[in-house]
């Protein structure tokens, strides 16, 4: 049977993608963790390589907050920022192929008990509701009126999640909690504002992997988005965003078929990109 890796945030790095993909066996498959695009050397680049590498059955994508600014961007929702370097792909002729391929990438994937994510989870949800909620946002974003979604996207309100919650607050805080949570209190009051290492967090709050009564302890969560922990194996999570395009590396853990973490899983590192404005 083929292995499954896991791999860290790209952001762009379509060398270092390229490097680890030759490095990992032929037959195996992949799922990115989110942010594949912007701040790397080349964005379009790393896009139309995944989409190839998609189309052949070799890998799937997560949606990360970084790929939801390029649909944001894209739509004429918002503007670049300064570190931004997705503009090669609003100028290519195959833009419009390319965003639609994004548009139609999950937000979280399982495979058995094992759950991918870009940022992290809830506490009040379980694995079956992670997906479902998730699901929830791939539809708004596949509709023909996903544009109408991506305008209501942003913002840091509702902070909690809740059954009852409804429309695009309900959708925001789904968001919010896939592509963007580092800490949140015990309760799951999410906070956006802080991203320091594992022990750093503000007072009241702890990482969203450590609230105590969270509903996927059971359940091996791979994930990205975090930079400054850098290589995290914790209980049951492994945190993968080791920081490729300040200059650390690009990772890929293998995913057990067991759905158990183990010392013996199979990881490969490639060199991330040496960026120019890293401190």
């Amino acid at each position: 049977m083929s292995k499954i890796y896991a791999v860290g945030d790209i952001q762009g790095c379509a060398p270092s993608l390229k490097n680890l993909v030759k490095k990992l066996p032929t037959k195996s498959k992949m799922i990115f963790l989110g942010d594949l695009v912007n701040r790397g050397p080349d964005s379009l680049g790393t896009l139309r390589y995944l989409k190839q590498l998609q189309e052949k059955g070799r890998i799937e994508c997560i949606l990360g907050n970084h790929d939801l600014h390029l649909l944001a961007v894209d739509a004429g929702l918002r503007k670049t920022k300064g570190l931004d370097t997705v503009q090669p792909i609003l100028k290519a002729p195959d833009r419009a192929e390319l965003i639609y391929w994004l548009r139609h990438r999950p937000m979280a994937l399982s495979k058995g008990k094992v759950l991918t994510v870009h940022a992290g989870v809830l506490p009040q949800w379980d694995l079956q509701q992670t997906l479902e909620c998730a699901h929830e946002v791939e539809i708004a974003l596949r509709k023909k009126s996903y544009k109408d979604f991506l305008a209501n996207m942003y913002g840091n309100t509702p902070r909690k999640w809740s059954d009852s919650l409804k429309g695009y607050e309900r959708l925001r805080v789904i968001t919010n909690a896939l592509t963007r949570v580092r800490f949140c209190t015990p309760a799951g009051t999410m906070e956006f504002d802080s991203k320091e290492g594992f022990e750093n967090g503000p007072k009241g709050y702890v990482p969203w992997f450590k609230t105590p009564k969270r509903k996927t302890q059971d359940t091996l969560i791979y994930f990205g988005h975090w930079s400054t922990l850098g290589l995290l194996r914790y209980q049951n999570v492994i945190g993968l965003d080791t920081g490729c395009v300040w200059g650390g590396k690009l990772t890929a853990m293998e995913i057990p078929d067991s759905g158990k973490a183990s010392k013996k899983l199979e990881m490969i590192q490639v060199a991330g990109y040496d960026h120019p404005l890293r401190m």
